[in-house]
């Protein structure tokens, strides 16, 4: 058959590198999930919104403080 090798030292080899990105990677992904879990104010910031009589009551107070402005 020829010179037929059993070269099995690249398998071991791919093996043990995909090992070791296979357990980088979850340590990555384990640590941001903890962060995440001990910062949950990060994620969800709750603003309020103005009501409709707030904003009327802006658009009212900028008026008259052009109508001032214009009479001057």
């Amino acid at each position: 058959i020829g010179a037929a090798t059993l070269t099995y030292g690249n398998f071991i080899q791919a093996i043990i590198d995909f090992l070791i990105i296979a357990f980088v990677l979850f340590m990555i992904i384990k640590s941001a999930n903890k962060f995440k879990r001990k910062n949950p104010d990060m994620d969800t910031e709750e603003v309020e919104a103005p009501t409709a009589e707030e904003y009327l009551r802006e658009i009212r107070d900028l008026l008259a403080s052009q109508n001032t402005i214009d009479k001057l």
